[in-house]
């Protein structure tokens, strides 16, 4: 099966700054394009799937919120932030309020400043503390191992997600006026939520951003939940435990992905990286070898020409490798 997929408008080039939260999904798509030299910044509060937790960040960078020691809890003999991914926690609280500020800090700068903003919706379900009773509150963007009475799992309303959504969106278009944004549907399936529980979780995810997307200028869909579910539509093109999509999936979506939504000229510049990035992954059988001593000289060359070229590329590991020759 195909299906229809629009070009951008307005493509990604490689002189963009691109902001990508979301599910872990968003991580494949930026770690490709951290790897190709793409100016990334990646899920500044870790890892987060549901849009209570998403918009919270955004609201976050946006206020250059910082975080106070209060905002901190102790469990499981590390100091945890309810708003954060556990790569942030730590048994010292201020290092872990430390990684978080500077995080937050590092996010308020680059969003403002950012040609594009890529979110990747994973789940409706929110867990919200039982202790706080107040439905207002965001939903915790990661339980942190706590004992599941601790939470009530909610799965948001349409106008829930709808409302949060759309009122981030405006203050992005008030904080930075400039920036397109690219949303998406984690492919990734919750089956512990039940198989018709996460179809319906999803379902309220693409209902919502089919309407931000036709509702704002500069704001666009990619089908990552449709190319790997009704394109590839085969177990296997998912990993052993058949929830995540597999490296051969991970890459046709990034492959069309790059068709879509970025640049003619990106692209080239794309296929020339992957070309050194290979040689750079190359490992000699004779590493003393002159034919080998010849490989960096080569592969050092085309790299200070990339880099003369497009000064905006950081070279200085492939430069500083294949200068050894």
């Amino acid at each position: 099966m195909n299906i229809e997929l629009n070009k951008s408008p307005r493509a990604i080039g490689y002189s963009d700054k691109i902001l990508l939260v979301g599910s872990c999904f968003t991580e494949h798509i930026g770690n490709t394009m951290q790897a190709l030299k793409f100016s990334v910044l990646q899920n500044p509060h870790g890892i987060l799937f549901d849009p209570a937790s998403i918009t919270a960040s955004l609201k976050s960078y946006i206020k250059r919120k910082q975080y106070r020691p209060e905002d901190l809890f102790f469990l499981n003999e590390a100091w945890h932030s309810w708003d954060h991914h556990s790569r942030f926690s730590h048994p010292d609280r201020e290092t872990a309020l430390v990684r978080i500020n500077e995080s937050q800090e590092q996010a308020h700068r680059f969003l403002r400043e950012a040609n594009w903003l890529m979110i990747t919706l994973g789940s409706a379900f929110s867990y919200r503390l039982r202790e706080t009773g107040q439905r207002e509150r965001p939903g915790v963007a990661n339980c942190h191992r706590a004992p599941a009475q601790w939470f009530d799992k909610t799965l948001l309303e349409i106008n829930e997600i709808t409302y949060m959504l759309d009122y981030v969106c405006q203050q992005l278009r008030e904080f930075n006026p400039g920036l397109g944004v690219i949303f998406t549907v984690s492919p990734v399936r919750h089956i512990r939520d039940g198989v018709i529980a996460n179809n319906r979780s999803k379902a309220r995810l693409l209902e919502t951003v089919h309407y931000l997307v036709n509702k704002f200028e500069n704001f666009h869909y990619f089908p990552a939940y449709e190319l790997v579910i009704d394109v590839l539509r085969d177990y296997r093109f998912y990993d052993i435990d058949l929830v995540h999509p597999n490296y051969m999936a991970t890459e046709y979506v990034f492959e069309k992905f790059s068709e879509t939504c970025i640049s003619a000229g990106a692209r080239e510049l794309m296929s020339e990286m992957r070309s050194l990035i290979t040689a750079r992954k190359h490992r000699p059988a004779q590493p003393d070898s002159r034919a080998h001593a010849q490989f960096l000289k080569l592969h050092f060359e085309k790299a200070l020409d990339l880099a003369r070229r497009f000064p905006f590329l950081d070279l200085s590991e492939e430069l500083k490798y294949f200068s050894q020759g």
